[in-house]
């Protein structure tokens, strides 16, 4: 089994408009409520690969309610702890013809002690052939150890993990070896305080996380396609052609389709494939993107060995 854990969950109210004008009365032409946070959008993506997962989180008062039941429509399978504050509200405007995308993120409930005990003693099943996925923020009074202290436990069970963060918190699970990690170039660049010059930069830098002992290396790279980094070989895959409408997701989107090939495969090139192909799909969606538009892309993907 995968679990996913979106710590921090949100209502993603998506709104549209012709351009943005800051001190005034805006007008949408569109607006959607979406059910947000990273680790949902894993779940969304494993669902569209016929992959189960169960998604993990904290989810409270009203706006708890809609986000459960904004997520029903999507028929996962989920175990959320429930808190006693709301689960936050995020406003991502989008500017059409400005070409410029706006986010206002709200910080999330405070959870309590209880609330985190709670949430803990679910992954006491998690074992043997079971991943975890962490990613996304925390809320409120939760310690900024606690996916390392998830990572730490599901290790003695057993279990693999993967973590989507960036700095210290990245390296600091390293030497639990996490199944894949995914910075960009540009968080990259920053763990080891470098500029690239070219792919074989990134490379070298990446092979640094794999010697700290993290097993795979995802790099994105916008429209440079990615990298795949294994201690043996590199891989570029290349960006299809298509409309960025939405970037929101397009990363966990290529987390799930790595972890979730992966776990079905053994093979990390056929994974890198398909996880790339599931982030350039979400990219080219309005939402998190479905199965079709996902085999789609899949077919204008290539994969290169670099070294």
């Amino acid at each position: 089994m995968i679990y996913t854990i979106t710590a921090n969950p949100s209502i993603d109210y998506v709104l549209q408009l012709t351009t943005l004008t800051p001190g005034e009365v805006n007008r949408t032409v569109s607006d959607v409520k979406l059910p947000g946070g990273k680790g949902i959008n894993v779940s969304r993506i494993l669902k569209e690969l016929q992959i189960d997962s169960t998604a993990l989180g904290f989810v409270g008062g009203a706006t708890g309610k809609m986000f459960e039941n904004l997520l029903s429509k999507h028929d996962l399978k989920t175990s959320f702890t429930n808190v006693s504050e709301d689960t936050r509200i995020n406003v991502k405007v989008n500017a059409v013809e400005q070409d410029e995308e706006t986010e206002i993120n709200g910080t999330g409930p405070a959870i309590s002690k209880q609330e985190q005990t709670d949430f803990i003693s679910q992954l006491k099943k998690v074992g043997t052939g079971d991943v975890v996925i962490m990613s996304g923020s925390l809320p409120k009074k939760i310690a900024e150890t606690f996916y390392l202290d998830i990572a730490e436990m599901i290790q003695k069970q057993g279990a693999d993990f993967v973590i989507d963060t960036t700095g210290q918190a990245l390296l600091d699970t390293l030497p639990l070896n996490p199944l894949v990690v995914k910075p960009n170039h540009h968080e990259l660049a920053e763990l080891f305080d470098v500029t690239f010059k070219n792919d074989q930069d990134i490379i070298d830098n990446a092979r640094k996380l794999l010697d700290k002992g993290a097993k795979h290396v995802l790099v994105s790279m916008a429209g440079d396609g990615a990298l795949l980094v294994t201690k043996e070989h590199a891989y570029h895959a290349n960006v299809p052609k298509g409309t960025v409408i939405n970037s929101v997701g397009a990363g966990d989107s290529m987390i799930a389709g790595f972890v979730g090939t992966f776990m079905k495969t053994d093979d990390a090139i056929e994974s890198f494939h398909m996880g790339a192909a599931c982030g350039s799909a979400t990219a080219f969606s309005q939402d998190i993107a479905i199965k079709t538009k996902i085999d789609e892309v899949y077919q204008n993907i290539s994969i290169k060995e670099l070294s």
